[in-house]
């Protein structure tokens, strides 16, 4: 396991957003490219969920096979959000609000919290943590992950895990930045 802190500033104004983004370089094999971003309160409990590829929560069929969740048909896809959004619970319905394809292109993948929860409402002022987590390549997992209040703007720091290290793909996902305006 290997850990890395990004440095971080803030001022006393009070947030209105929250912008991740991360350099995202596509991976030309199978059990790769798989990610999400998500945000949860301070009891550890999903608040929001910004994005997660389309094949980890919706899979993928070929020929007659059944449409299954790529999180089922593959147990490594991005394991921390399916088992803090309490995946399995999730509807359709809930799924698309949030899903969407993986990239095919390198670069930059930006996504923006409105401090709002999955149903809309304005969420407290609180402390929160954001959440990237990324699957390299089968069970090479790496997760981003850094505290923040909704009282302060600026820079989040961010400590990086790094599991099962293949050594090849560390790349795909790179620069992640989350900074609360």
């Amino acid at each position: 396991m290997a850990v890395a802190a990004m440095c971080a500033t803030a001022s006393a104004q009070k947030a209105h957003s929250l912008e991740v983004s991360f350099n995202y370089q596509h991976q030309d094999i199978h059990g790769s490219n798989q990610f999400a971003v998500w945000v949860e309160n301070a009891k550890g409990e999903v608040v929001r969920t910004l994005f997660v590829t389309a094949f980890t929560t919706k899979g993928r069929a070929r020929g007659n096979e059944e449409l299954v969740r790529g999180y089922i048909k593959r147990p490594y896809c991005v394991p921390t959000w399916v088992k803090d959004a309490n995946a399995n619970a999730l509807s359709d319905s809930d799924i698309d609000a949030f899903t969407g394809a993986t990239p095919k292109e390198d670069g930059i993948q930006s996504f923006t919290w409105d401090l709002k929860d999955a149903k809309g409402k304005t969420v407290a002022n609180g402390n929160y943590k954001i959440f990237v987590e990324a699957t390299l390549f089968d069970s090479s997992i790496v997760t981003y992950s850094g505290s923040f209040s909704t009282a302060k703007t600026g820079s989040v720091t961010l400590q990086r895990t790094l599991t099962n290290n293949d050594g090849n793909r560390e790349g795909m996902v790179s620069n992640v930045k989350a900074i609360v305006k």
